[in-house]
């Protein structure tokens, strides 16, 4: 029997989309790689292959993305940056050996120094997190306006006022919710 996973929530930007893997943080939280292969799944799909992944480096990569949330959550509230959170990110980001190399087709892609090293992939993240916390890139950190998310995604709307982690997901279930609240009111009142 197959077991069945929550699917990716997979965004443009790497180091938010990897704290996306832990969604609906102040609802029922959704574990989105609750196995070291569905770690390997999501990196995949992310652009940064390996062929195994094993407990310690599951466990690694859960610290990780706890470390950029956090990270995230206070650069967004213009908070000071958590000291642990930045130390294991600056950790992690010196511990992967990956190069970046450029495609025929004017593309940027990342090459791990072998296939079984998580910890590569796991330095790209963590690069990538240094370069959005830092304010490096064109474009903002915010906080999902789902109460149950609070997600940080970056914002790069020309407005940046972006208020959803994901329109698709946390945007839908809160326009329908205000909706359906709008809609029970209504027929409250028609009585």
């Amino acid at each position: 029997m197959r077991v069945e996973f929550p699917d990716f929530r997979l965004g443009k930007v790497l180091a938010t989309s990897f704290t996306g893997t832990l969604s609906e943080r102040h609802g029922s939280a959704v574990e989105r790689i609750p196995t070291p292969h569905r770690l390997v799944d999501w990196l995949a799909v992310s652009g940064l292959a390996v062929d195994s992944c094993t407990t310690a480096q599951l466990d690694l990569a859960r610290e990780l993305r706890e470390s950029v949330h956090a990270a995230a959550t206070a650069a967004a509230l213009q908070e000071a940056l958590p000291a642990s959170a930045v130390r294991l990110i600056n950790d992690r980001s010196t511990h992967g050996r990956a190069a970046a190399i450029l495609t025929p087709e004017g593309e940027r892609r990342w090459q791990l120094s072998s296939a079984d090293r998580v910890e590569d992939a796991l330095g790209v993240i963590a690069a990538d997190a240094i370069s959005v916390i830092s304010g490096e890139r064109d474009g903002t950190l915010a906080l999902c306006a789902s109460p149950t998310c609070r997600a940080a995604f970056f914002d790069t709307s020309r407005s940046r006022t972006r208020r959803w982690c994901d329109m698709n997901t946390c945007g839908n279930r809160q326009k329908k919710a205000r909706f359906h609240a709008g809609r029970r009111r209504s027929s409250g009142s028609a009585k």
